[in-house]
């Protein structure tokens, strides 16, 4: 009979320390998540205040003044529109509407003759020939507008008046 005692108290006693230890699990376990959510949302209000400052100095936050400036209005394919604002003192940079929101572009020298202006901060890109112009999202590498066209591009092209002269051959 003592073995079966023994063996009873053995039982009860693994039974507890079973019990003890799910508890012990199931409190670590509440506690650990507490720990990381107060973390994580300090990180998160932490966050917001480094991307509220601008990237770089020369870019402008805020929307640029466009007092005094030649107005050029581009309609685009798909019924996309763009405002363009050049100032005639400073050629190296415009103000384009886009979406509702004005951004100050900055002149970026090319080897073939087009326009071409950047807002590195916001990854737009315009890009003006003579035949029309289209701004690019750089940072989703995708065309925001194609086939922009204002006033002056829109109108057809005028072809010289002369006629083709007529060439007269002789059957023999």
């Amino acid at each position: 009979m003592s073995i079966s005692k023994l063996f009873l108290a053995c039982s009860l006693a693994l039974a507890s320390l079973s019990l003890a230890a799910g508890a012990h699990a199931a409190a670590e376990t509440t506690k650990t998540p507490v720990k990381k959510a107060v973390k994580k949302s300090a990180k998160k209000a932490a966050k917001p205040v480094e991307e509220a400052v601008p990237k770089t100095p020369d870019e402008e936050a805020d929307e640029p003044a466009v007092t005094d400036s030649a107005v050029t209005e581009f309609d685009c394919e798909l019924g996309n529109k763009i405002t363009i604002y050049a100032n005639t003192t400073d050629e190296s940079h415009i103000a384009l509407r886009w979406k509702k929101r004005l951004h100050r572009l900055t002149r970026v020298g090319t080897t073939t003759g087009a326009q071409r202006f950047e807002n590195k901060l916001y990854g737009l890109i315009w890009i003006g020939i003579p035949a029309k112009g289209m701004l690019l999202d750089s940072k989703l590498n995708r065309q925001l507008a194609n086939e922009c066209r204002n006033a002056e591009q829109l109108k057809p092209v005028v072809t010289s008046d002369a006629e083709p002269t007529s060439v007269k051959t002789t059957v023999q």
